[in-house]
């Protein structure tokens, strides 16, 4: 069996993302006093007493609004509500009991999840007499925390490792390919993820800055793991004016740090855009790997150079990362989307790869007979040896006589080398000098 399941759901406003992060362990979902913020399911890995769980935050619950984003908000919370193993129904301790707390306590009742009913805002400052009003909703005695001050939560998880099935499996997992989709606002993002996933896994709109977080999917296919990670849009900072924007482009900074393979959504009619260039410098310099999405390959028209033109446009505009893979998609249609999944594979096998030293060294040394290193004021470099030392991403360090004599050209040289023998196709690498004595 998998990991245990368990859904933060609630109406608006009630301490929801703020629990998620205290469970969580860091700062995942946004937490703004504005009800309406976490619009999306945002998922964590959390563990408690090596017990570990996959912790899901919902936006709030408006059971009868008939605006747009409040109902596909609800679609989503219900999505999760519907995969979940254990439900945690956040009430509000502070303010009490609402008609739309019984309206959401109806609807979790006809799941027929196991339901805990956690009474939060419940401090120093607020007796338990608060949430005896609470048994009113028929789901059992409340649970009384605080999220903000970190009160009650350890009980709070005690009963929720206690829930678990026996046949759930709570034990760490290993192996999981992390990919962040990164892009500015509107270039389709969370389509792709759907049409990966194969469902409507996050909220899809025309309107820019529709994802505010960072959202978590896990994933299982042919017996690879992996955790797609969805980001909101990237904009120029002189574009970013409400404070919940200004954490979203914090939180897809993060993602991109987190992640292993970042997919680089480029929108075809919109060329690479100096914030694009920005984007996947961000992710260059982190040491991630690299595929490049040519977006919305439906919309333009196409003879037979179109192919050729677009890619070598692309290719010459993100000129410091040649490795990437350009692929044209259509998050839409799911043109080539099977293709995207083969090569986040293939390129993760590459971030891992590790060339012994032998064969290294025998690369290097013919690539160094073929082409010497310029002599600097009479004085030559001399390289000794070559030796791989991490993955993920890939580092090298060179031992040579003389750093300083190591021209930039030279180094390229090198790893052009070392991409020819060994492809590293979709990663950077890492290349360090060392001054050693022969």
């Amino acid at each position: 069996m998998g990991r245990p399941i368990v859904a933060i759901v609630g109406r608006p406003n009630v301490g929801k993302s703020t629990l998620f992060n205290r469970l969580a362990g860091k700062r995942i979902a946004i937490t703004e006093d504005t009800p309406g913020v976490t619009r999306d399911r945002i998922y964590a890995e959390c563990e408690w007493l090596d017990n570990y769980f996959t912790l899901i935050d919902t936006g709030g619950i408006e059971p009868k609004s008939s605006d747009e984003l409040l109902v596909q908000m609800k679609r989503q919370a219900e999505i999760a509500i519907e995969t979940a193993d254990l439900i945690l129904f956040v009430v509000d301790g502070k303010n009490g009991l609402t008609s739309s707390d019984k309206d959401i306590a109806n609807i979790l009742r006809k799941s027929g999840k196991d339901i805990m009913l956690v009474c939060n805002k419940v401090d120093y400052y607020v007796g338990d007499e608060n949430i005896f009003e609470f048994y009113e909703l028929g789901l059992g005695k409340p649970i009384a925390i605080s999220s903000t001050e970190a009160l009650g939560l350890g009980d709070l998880l005690d009963q929720v490792v206690d829930s678990f099935a026996a046949d759930k499996n709570t034990e760490i997992e290993e192996d999981i390919i992390k990919v962040a989709v990164i892009g500015k606002p509107n270039v389709g993002k969370s389509s792709l993820i759907n049409q990966i996933l194969g469902q409507e896994r996050v909220i899809v709109s025309d309107t820019p800055g529709t994802t505010r977080d960072a959202i978590d999917t896990y994933f299982e296919k042919d017996d690879k793991k992996f955790i797609f990670i969805d980001t909101a849009g990237i904009r120029k900072k002189k574009k970013i004016f409400e404070n919940i924007e200004r954490y979203s482009v914090i939180r897809s900074f993060t993602a991109v740090e987190r992640a292993d393979i970042c997919l680089m959504l480029i929108d075809v009619n919109e060329g690479v855009t100096e914030q694009d260039t920005k984007i996947a410098g961000f992710a260059h310099d982190n040491g991630k790997s690299m595929i490049v999405l040519v977006n919305k390959w439906d919309l333009i028209d196409k003879d037979n150079k179109t192919y050729k033109t677009i890619v070598d446009k692309v290719r010459n505009d993100l000129a410091f990362m040649t490795y990437a893979p350009i692929i044209p998609v259509s998050a839409l249609t799911g043109k080539r989307i099977e293709k995207v999944l083969d090569e986040i594979n293939e390129v993760n096998e590459y971030r891992s790869l590790r060339i012994s030293t032998g064969v290294l060294n025998d690369v290097i040394n013919e690539a160094v007979l073929m082409n010497q290193p310029r002599s600097v004021k009479g004085k030559r470099l001399k390289i000794f040896y070559i030796s791989q030392v991490s993955v993920k991403p890939p580092k090298f360090v060179i031992f040579v006589n003389n750093k300083q004599l190591m021209h930039f050209s030279y180094i390229r040289y090198l790893e052009n080398v070392i991409r020819e023998n060994f492809s590293y196709k979709g990663t950077p690498i890492r290349i360090e000098m060392k001054n050693r004595e022969r």
